[in-house]
């Protein structure tokens, strides 16, 4: 058991020596979710009103409503670009060595995996703290509640940037991929815009909104900022996150086992 800690300790180390070391990662990270809440939501405001949803109990600014789509447009970036260094790690030499470990691989990349999650926390976190300078509060206690349901989407982001790093050999063709995962995760879901309102544009686009994985993430955060519970959001969240890491492990063992033997 003390070797799984060890291993476990030191690759969260790893990840979090590497944060420190890129700054403008960070920056990064909060400069984008801030331009929708400060920027784009003022232009907004006027032009999007929000009646009253669950599990909100009266009318609210638009910017309290996109405040949980930001904080899990956190959680997205960070978990892709976590899936990005797996395969610059994967190029460069440093992924192998940690493959090569006795420990169950599973292990290994469950470790990576929440290392990622746990540096996406402290971002999100962060961000609701700029929040609060412009006026975007969130209940005190939704800070402690909405840990879970953050940690459950960092990690289903996290798998499904796992999956797609175990799929993908060449560090070029990862960040074009990218392209083609995040944006329409990210706006094809109810993080800007309630899913009423994409129904009264267009039914097909509702659907497409509704069978997003990504839009029960945002309702599960956005429910447990106000200290509710979204079962359903969180059965399919779960889930999600389930088979995503399960393709994952398999695409990382068939990799090993399709790597010719020395000798």
């Amino acid at each position: 058991m003390s070797a799984y800690f060890i291993a476990f300790t030191g690759i969260l180390k790893r990840e979090f020596l590497r944060f420190l070391h890129q700054r403008t990662r960070f920056l990064s990270a909060l400069v984008r979710p801030l331009l929708w809440l400060v920027v784009f939501a003022a232009g907004f405001r006027a032009a999007l009103g929000v009646s009253i949803i669950p599990p909100y109990e009266t009318y609210i600014t638009y910017e309290t409503y996109i405040l949980p789509g930001l904080c899990c447009m956190i959680l997205l970036f960070n978990g892709m670009q976590g899936s990005l260094s797996m395969v610059y790690d994967r190029e460069m030499g440093s992924m192998k060595v940690l493959l090569m470990s006795p420990l169950p691989r599973p292990w290994l990349l469950f470790s990576k995996l929440v290392a990622i999650a746990l540096l996406s926390l402290a971002q999100v976190y962060a961000f609701i703290g700029l929040g609060w300078l412009v006026d975007v509060e969130p209940p005190l206690v939704g800070l402690l509640t909405a840990l879970p349901a953050l940690l459950l989407t960092a990690l289903m982001l996290g798998a499904i940037g796992l999956f797609l790093s175990s799929r993908i050999r060449q560090l070029e063709n990862f960040a074009g991929v990218m392209n083609f995962v995040i944006f329409p995760m990210f706006f094809m879901s109810s993080a800007l815009y309630p899913l009423w309102k994409m129904r009264e544009s267009s039914e097909w686009l509702y659907w497409v909104c509704s069978l997003n994985p990504f839009t029960h993430a945002v309702e599960l955060v956005r429910f447990a900022l106000y200290a509710e519970f979204n079962g359903q959001a969180c059965l399919i969240t779960l889930a999600t996150t389930v088979v995503f890491t399960v393709l994952a492990l398999m695409g990382f063992r068939a990799e090993q086992v399709a790597r010719p033997k020395k000798g």
